[in-house]
């Protein structure tokens, strides 16, 4: 075995970190923020719904206040009692649709049974969907019109984009079709020119699709439901799912050893995660700069 063969016999994948790329993205945005308070005198503000009481939901709501202050923005904390209806709701959102100190509003999923969550959501004014959350924001994205992308799959095109992952003519596999994951991933890798197969729970030969990827995304919300033997060498593999165990968690993809057989990869933990919030922070500076008609 020659030098170079041995060389590239033992290179590892190219490791797609989320959390480094984030923080570095925290940098500019409070460079860019205090731009916005240096021109109009406000402060961007990101309004956080909470409705009823489930703990999970109030730590990620926690999380982005916590990103808000990180870059000099200040959030609004709605919090709604368990009980709430849709009408009391849709009455919160239009007053915060309304109230020009707010650039973002984010309603946190999910929301009590008896409400009608997508009413709620597409109720958000479309300039600060900065979740991507609504109809409208959804098809705009899809025909290429400005809107604010679904949050994960809009951090993972920026994560790919950071590192110079070519997309353009590959063959992209989504585990997953959620509404503001697998479907809105899907369209942002076609709309990048890749050729896209959306495979979900009731696809038959799931490892014959996977195996057949140039890129695979698992966003199906079961614990290492795909298998790395499934895999193909050199395949782009972003895992966007993250269930905690005793040791930390593990995403959608069986990942431990990975880095022999991917070329690139985003870990669980800090991968996808970090980009998730920190596209939400991104996304409300630029509807704040686009409220004070900074270019």
């Amino acid at each position: 075995m020659t030098q170079a063969t041995d060389a590239a016999t033992t290179q590892t994948a190219l490791r797609l970190d989320g959390k480094a790329l984030a923080k570095q993205i925290e940098q500019e945005l409070s460079d860019r923020v205090e731009a916005i308070k240096q021109k109009t005198g406000r402060t961007p503000i990101l309004a956080t719904i909470l409705v009823g009481e489930d703990p999970a939901s109030a730590t990620y709501v926690r999380m982005k206040g916590n990103a808000c202050k990180r870059v000099g923005m200040d959030s609004m904390r709605v919090e709604m009692p368990t009980e709430t209806t849709t009408d009391e709701l849709l009455t919160k959102i239009k007053e915060l649709n309304a109230n020009p100190d707010v650039h973002g509003i984010l309603l946190q999923h999910p929301v009590p049974e008896q409400i009608d969550e997508r009413a709620c959501f597409d109720a958000i004014d479309l300039s600060k969907d900065v979740d991507g959350v609504t109809c409208l924001g959804f098809g705009r994205m899809s025909m290429g019109e400005s809107a604010y992308g679904s949050c994960t799959p809009q951090g993972i095109m920026h994560l790919l984009n950071h590192h110079g992952i070519n997309l353009a003519g590959k063959h992209a596999v989504v585990v997953g079709r959620s509404a503001i994951l697998g479907k809105p991933m899907a369209q942002m890798l076609l709309n990048a020119n890749c050729t896209v197969t959306i495979c979900h729970s009731k696809t038959q030969n799931l490892a014959e699709h996977v195996g057949r990827a140039d890129i695979i995304v698992g966003a199906v919300g079961v614990p290492e439901l795909i298998k790395q033997d499934w895999i193909k060498q050199g395949a782009v593999v972003v895992d966007a799912g993250f269930h905690p165990t005793d040791n930390g968690g593990v995403g959608d993809i069986e990942l431990a050893g990975i880095e022999s057989i991917a070329s690139s990869y985003t870990p669980v933990p800090g991968g996808v995660g970090p980009m998730t919030i920190n596209t939400l922070i991104r996304q409300t500076v630029e509807a704040a700069e686009k409220s004070a008609n900074i270019a």
